[in-house]
């Protein structure tokens, strides 16, 4: 058996058996990979907290024939965040969703990696609006995989909210969300992007559902 490290964020958990537990993390060394930990489900055992949805650290693996199990964990920002804030952990899950849509196996998810990290980072450590981030995080995202198809020549997007986008473009993923517009740029860029969105992604995530949920209730 080889030992392996990566830097990665958990996307989502589920359990396998009585205690076991099946992580999915996207890494900047391996792409989207699935690690069991063994004995995640046992009270009290060491993997219980780090082994978490939106879990940030180096996790130290074992490959085995056909897959890899977690042998130590270094958690370097548990964003507890989510765990107390129900609204931001509806935004922080879409964001954990898409990047388990677009995360590959064995493929460069770096950027998409950082966008991800620094997306749940102004959630849940500055007062921007947490659609502001959504909008984005969701252009970058697309950005990212190539599919973005620009805002139409016809829409009634200010010229500011275009150079916004052309900022996203050519930005860092970490850097992306630097920018400011007026309230009401902002809400034709984010019509503009819902459309994109619902245009690019070929299901709907459970998540964003609840985003919509909350604001009518």
């Amino acid at each position: 058996m080889n030992d392996l490290t990566v830097t990665g964020i958990v996307l989502k958990a589920e359990p396998i058996g009585e205690y076991d537990r099946r992580v999915v993390l996207l890494t900047k060394e391996k792409g989207k990979i699935s690690v069991f930990a063994r004995g995640a489900l046992r009270p009290n055992n060491r993997f219980v907290a780090c082994t978490n949805p939106f879990v940030f650290g180096n996790f130290e693996l074992y490959a085995g024939s056909n897959s890899y199990s977690l042998s130590k964990v270094e958690v370097k920002d548990y964003f507890e965040t989510f765990r107390t804030n129900l609204d931001l952990t509806f935004y922080g899950t879409y964001f954990l969703e898409i990047a388990d849509y677009y995360g590959r196996e064995n493929t460069d998810n770096i950027g998409l990696m950082r966008l991800l990290y620094m997306a749940l980072k102004q959630l849940a450590e500055t007062d921007v609006s947490p659609d502001f981030v959504k909008t984005v995080f969701e252009m970058k995202a697309i950005m990212l995989e190539g599919e973005f198809p620009g805002i139409p020549e016809e829409s009634d997007l200010p010229e500011s909210g275009r150079k916004a986008v052309a900022y996203v473009y050519q930005a860092k993923p970490e850097n992306s969300f630097t920018f400011k517009l007026s309230d009401e740029t902002f809400k034709k860029l984010e019509g503009q992007v819902d459309v994109i969105c619902r245009n690019t992604f070929d299901r709907e995530f459970n998540s964003l559902s609840m985003i919509r949920f909350a604001k009518q209730n």
